[in-house]
């Protein structure tokens, strides 16, 4: 049984990680505006496929300070960006055909799982039945 303390700390470094991810993306969308007016295709393709990158880059400093702060063993930066990265590019790809600008949506919610699954997965590895 998962008990209330750990979900509290769950919810905690899931919202800040999704405020990392919300403080990347903005800072992307406004280097992807200041861009865009160049008209240069090769800029543009590195701008659209650096956007789940940077937004899962977001999603895993939220979680590394929150485990930091709290004295926990914190994997390495990398180990912990794999799992939203995975989620982001999984949710950009999943959601393009649909329109370029809706990326957005689909990495937020699929980078979240991203991060829900790898807390999961960190708890259960260090159960202690």
């Amino acid at each position: 049984m998962i008990n209330r303390q750990y979900l509290n700390r769950l919810l905690v470094k899931t919202l800040v990680s999704i405020l990392g991810a919300g403080v990347t993306y903005f800072v992307w969308m406004g280097v992807f505006l200041l861009v865009s007016p160049f008209d240069n295709a090769i800029l543009e393709a590195i701008m659209w496929v650096s956007a789940p990158i940077v937004t899962a880059a977001g999603f895993t400093v939220g979680i590394y300070l929150m485990e930091r702060r709290r004295g926990e063993q914190s994997a390495s930066f990398v180990r912990i960006l794999v799992w939203p990265l995975i989620g982001c590019t999984a949710g950009a790809v999943s959601v393009y055909p649909f329109g370029p600008m809706l990326i957005v949506f689909g990495m937020f919610v699929l980078g979240t799982v991203g991060v829900v699954l790898r807390e999961g997965y960190v708890y259960w590895k260090g159960r202690k039945d």
